[in-house]
């Protein structure tokens, strides 16, 4: 077997591969940083590659094989984490010339619980400073590019994250989703990004804006995403907002059809502007699903954008940061971030405490709608990915990143489960996803639905980084 075949395996390939011995651990790890040599420079989506401790960590899992003894069917799985994520020994630069390169000292909880399971951690990916945007580029290390095109995008903020998945650059990819940080960057690289229920995937130090953050897979499968969450899907004591009730297994329902499931597909909710193009390979996705036993209605949900209450909460949440720096650090703020503190420097305690009522109210009739409904599918993203260093399409009109997402944010403000699935290509060839969000803590049902919908229409990828 090729380090090249071996490169290119997800998992459950590389789980029996160890178990029957026909791949090691360190192979597989070896395979892995020699995709990262080969594609990184043309996409950047690595910013710190450990291959010494990889090795170190591979090679202990390959004893544990030998011995028969795992730690967990991810032992020896190659894996990445965010640059917004502290891993021991590694730099948490997170995009930022505020930060230094000084090695973090404790690992955040999934790259614990990750490390426990025995997966190697194969480095850090690259992140917009601070994870403020939905593009990824910052003044530390540059742009990441999109694999499918290396002139345009592949979205943010876990950028890195999905261009290292859909180049299988490591198995397994941690990302953060704020805004639609795991979905966005998902579906312009078509990969798979899920963002579980709020509090089910712990973090620590929390986000800017930890009241919107959930951390979850980037992946080339979903199956791959459940054996994730089956490690990082786990309380922790360390997070305040961390609830229990995580499934004992998160891909326990894969596998089964969607017979008796109802799915409300919306368009736009009723104020979104689609391209055609996309628009028209989402519609086909829901007869797809509809093929494959779902009830599939085509109805819009009944609530206004909340564009207005996110970015309350967002804008305040950079106002807060940038208050805390020092003025020789606020002169290396990225401009866009400082531009979005100053948007709130007019804010008022009472227009915050108006924000968080509206969201409640926001909150409870997508779950009263999710009583009809047991999963709401629109598009990912309205848009293809656009020209790189830019927060918004060239030429657009638009000043805010979040003008051009207008599916995903919803989902950081009600906490519900989301993901993004691939489902084609635009006629230029970039990658069109649609998401599917469920009610609180009915995250097992939404991986079966796009479980089905992958296994019956599997992704392809690229094989190298393509240029225009």
């Amino acid at each position: 077997m090729s380090d090249t075949d071996l490169g290119t395996f997800d998992a459950v390939q590389l789980e029996d591969a160890y178990r029957n011995k026909s791949a090691s651990p360190l192979e597989a790890t070896r395979a892995a940083l020699a995709r990262i040599a080969r594609f990184n420079e043309a996409v950047n989506a690595y910013v710190y590659v450990d291959e010494e401790g990889a090795e170190a960590a591979a090679q202990a899992s390959t004893e544990r094989w030998k011995k028969g003894a795992p730690l967990s069917p991810l032992d020896g799985i190659p894996i990445s984490m965010k640059d917004l994520a502290e891993v021991a020994g590694m730099p948490a630069r997170g995009g930022s010339l505020t930060t230094s390169k000084a090695l973090c000292e404790h690992d955040c909880p999934p790259a614990r619980m990750l490390r426990e399971a025995g997966a190697v951690i194969l480095g850090k990916t690259n992140t917009p400073e601070f994870g403020w945007k939905a593009v990824t580029d910052n003044r530390v290390f540059g742009a990441t590019r999109n694999p499918w095109n290396t002139e345009l995008t592949p979205g943010g903020s876990s950028g890195g994250a999905a261009a290292a998945a859909a180049l299988n650059m490591g198995v397994l990819h941690q990302g953060g989703d704020s805004g639609g940080s795991i979905r966005i960057p998902a579906a312009f690289t078509g990969t798979f990004g899920f963002k579980p229920t709020y509090g089910w995937t712990p973090q620590w130090p929390p986000a800017t804006e930890a009241t919107l953050s959930h951390l979850g897979p980037i992946t080339r499968s979903v199956t791959d995403a459940a054996r994730m969450l089956n490690v990082i899907g786990r309380y922790d004591y360390r997070d305040p907002y961390a609830v229990r009730g995580q499934p004992e297994d998160w891909g326990e329902d894969l596998g089964r059809d969607l017979r008796g499931l109802r799915i409300a597909y919306s368009p736009t909710l009723g104020y979104a502007e689609v391209d055609e193009e996309i628009a028209a390979s989402v519609r086909e996705a829901a007869n797809r699903l509809e093929a494959l036993g779902a009830e599939v209605e085509e109805i819009d949900p009944g609530f206004e954008s909340p564009l207005g209450i996110f970015q309350k909460l967002w804008f305040t949440a950079s106002r807060d940061f940038w208050s805390q720096c020092s003025e020789a650090d606020r002169e290396r703020l990225d401009p866009g971030l400082v531009a979005n503190a100053e948007h709130a420097s007019d804010w008022s305690a009472l227009d915050l405490f108006q924000a968080l009522a509206k969201r409640a109210e926001f909150t409870q009739s997508l779950e009263r709608f999710n009583q009809r409904y047991h999963l709401l599918m629109t598009p990912s993203v309205p848009i293809s990915p656009f020209a790189v260093n830019h927060e918004v399409p060239p030429n657009s009109g638009m000043r805010d990143w979040e003008e051009w997402a207008p599916f995903s944010y919803p989902f950081n403000l009600s906490q519900q489960p989301a993901a993004s699935v691939p489902c084609g290509f635009t006629r230029a060839g970039l990658p069109i996803g649609f998401q599917l969000a469920g009610g609180k803590h009915d995250d097992v049902r939404v991986l079966r639905a796009c479980d089905a919908y992958m296994r019956a229409h599997p992704p392809r990828y690229p094989d190298a980084p393509q240029s225009a």
